[in-house]
């Protein structure tokens, strides 16, 4: 059931237990619990926390705790499918769902007792009514006649076939209600989506009770731009949350000229900016961010000889030499820097880039270090993304978790190198499956299957990685293709996972329109194909658009998936 008073229902339940965190492996997650462990640290709430990268690591870690455990907080996973049924728990155990994904499994919706959902009632949730959904068993149970001994043979045969009519039409009503009951259940789980950020859900339960720090105010920034960079969420929604937030950060980051003065050398502020949406640039040279970030790669085609023209002739028309172009940010000119952000504006709009800057915030810890909520979200992902073969997943957990702290900015900058790798090597990915025409038209969808031996196929073998290169890469195509049809087609694409068991990675995103609602069918697409042609698949992760596949059952599993959606 969702809870309507997070504070009352929630916190001071948990308050005086013991309670295990259960955490996806994703940015905003990670920023949920970053404040909900601030939390837990003012009131000394004892818990413990295990990082969660799909459905069959939360299990096994379910089976390996229940025991210890009666309270257990899910971030990020556990709303979009019947909980009960998949953990089997105990009937005290009760479960906090605290999940952007959507739509929301029914049955949590509607159970009273054990699945407690920390989900905001103001999303368009759109669940069914309970009694489209829900049926009492007694109803349904026929009515048994029973035969009084006087009764004349003539009254006993007209009572049978009143009987016989009643339950008939009991079975047909019965039959059209389940049809009926199919077909709701079917519009409503048809698309998965995603809802207002679980960090921002939890900054909220902390401004209820008073105990909101500016530290907890950016992860909540943080954890709604990684919905941004991952286009999880629409523009209208972005711009929306952005609104909420920029009030708090006033509220927190509010201080007259005497103050200003007299802060400490460490001390944290956060503002609101107005800012490029150009990937790393203060932490690279502007040159290598204008190659690497999506956005400009698309619309410049730098693929190509003519895109790097183009390129040069935007450089060219802002009048900034390459030698200042080149080098670290840093170092440029401080003339040159000042009115950056206008120059670089006026000149895009000349060459069709409308929307160059974007709203967003940054943060300053102390007078030397800055960072925008967007190279915060790159760095933390690229570190628990690592390819790294030596460390294990928990590893690359807990050093993302300790980036996102101000006492660790080694990490964070150690964050910003990988991400550097990994956006240079997601746009070289992009350029070589471009050049070598890799992604092709099957119908209803296109396709681009990476092949093993690929630079950096490791690297897109992880889920994030590989849902953020198939989006950029959809980008690009849409620039470069002249086919009109082709605009309008979602993408699949497939990655190599284990060499040794033969399977791949293929994940689902949907078309790239100006006016998409990110709304993806491609979960439940993949479930059926899969179901028709007893194609061997793992449906592991929390998105369901992303699967597990026997690579020798890929012929037949699109083969299905082309039919489907023709």
């Amino acid at each position: 059931m969702f809870v309507s008073d997070f504070r009352k229902e929630f916190y001071e339940l948990v308050h005086n237990q013991r309670v295990l965190l259960f955490v996806a492996s994703d940015v905003d997650a990670l920023c949920a619990c970053k404040i909900l462990q601030a939390l837990f640290q003012c009131d000394h709430v004892q818990y413990t926390l295990v990082p969660v990268s799909g459905w069959q690591e939360l299990e096994t870690a379910f089976l390996e705790h229940k025991e210890q455990f009666c309270y257990f907080i899910l971030i990020n996973c556990g709303a979009n499918v019947d909980l009960l049924d998949i953990l089997q728990p105990d009937e005290d155990s009760v479960f906090f769902v605290c999940d952007t994904h959507r739509p929301v499994n029914v049955v949590n919706v509607y159970n009273d007792t054990q699945i407690k959902l920390l989900i905001k009632q103001d999303d368009d949730l759109e669940v069914p009514a309970y009694d489209d959904i829900f049926r009492d068993e007694a109803e349904d149970e026929d009515l048994s006649g029973s035969d009084s001994e006087g009764s004349e043979p003539s009254e006993k045969r007209t009572r049978l076939e009143e009987e016989i009519v009643a339950r008939t039409t009991k079975r047909r009503q019965r039959r059209e209600w389940e049809a009926r009951r199919r077909d709701i259940l079917f519009d409503y789980e048809q698309y998965e989506y995603y809802g207002t950020s679980s960090a921002m859900v939890m900054f909220d339960l902390a401004w209820m009770m008073s105990k909101d720090l500016n530290d907890m105010l950016w992860w909540a920034i943080v954890g709604l731009t990684d919905q941004w960079v991952h286009d999880k969420i629409t523009q209208m929604k972005y711009v929306t949350d952005v609104g909420i937030l920029q009030r708090h950060v006033t509220r927190h980051n509010h201080r007259n000229e005497a103050e200003e003065n007299m802060l400490s050398v460490d001390c944290t502020r956060i503002s609101f900016e107005y800012d490029l949406r150009l990937a790393l640039y203060q932490h690279w040279s502007l040159h290598e961010s204008l190659y690497n970030t999506s956005y400009t790669a698309a619309r410049f085609k730098l693929w190509s000889v003519h895109g790097q023209k183009r390129l040069q002739e935007f450089l060219a028309d802002m009048g900034l030499p390459l030698k200042q172009v080149k080098q670290k940010f840093q170092s440029m000119d401080v003339s040159l820097k000042e009115n950056l952000r206008e120059m670089i504006e006026e000149s895009a709009n000349k060459f069709g880039m409308k929307d160059m800057r974007v709203q967003t915030f940054s943060i300053h810890f102390g007078f030397k270090h800055k960072f925008l909520a967007s190279d915060v979200v790159f760095a933390t992902m690229s570190l628990m993304e690592s390819p790294e073969k030596d460390a294990s997943g928990t590893d690359h957990f807990i050093q993302a978790l300790d980036s996102l702290s101000r006492s660790n900015l080694d990490k964070l900058y150690l964050g910003l190198e990988l991400a550097k790798k990994h956006l240079q090597a997601t746009q070289q990915t992009i350029a070589s499956c471009l050049c070598t025409n890799l992604v092709t038209s099957q119908g209803p969808f296109l396709y681009c299957s990476l092949m093993e031996g690929t630079p950096d196929v490791t690297l897109f073998s992880k889920p994030a990685s590989l849902s953020l290169l198939s989006r950029h890469l959809l980008k690009s195509f849409v620039y470069s293709t002249k086919n009109r049809r082709c605009k309008l087609l979602p993408l699949v694409m497939a990655a190599p996972l284990s060499i040794e068991q033969g399977t791949v990675t293929v994940v689902g995103i949907p078309p790239e329109t100006d006016g998409s609602d990110r709304k993806n069918f491609f979960g439940r697409a993949f479930e059926k194909a899969a179901e028709s042609t007893n194609s061997r698949t793992l449906h592991n992760h929390f998105d369901l658009s992303v699967i597990e596949l026997k690579a020798e059952d890929r012929s037949k599993f699109l083969d299905a998936l082309v039919s489907l959606l023709s």
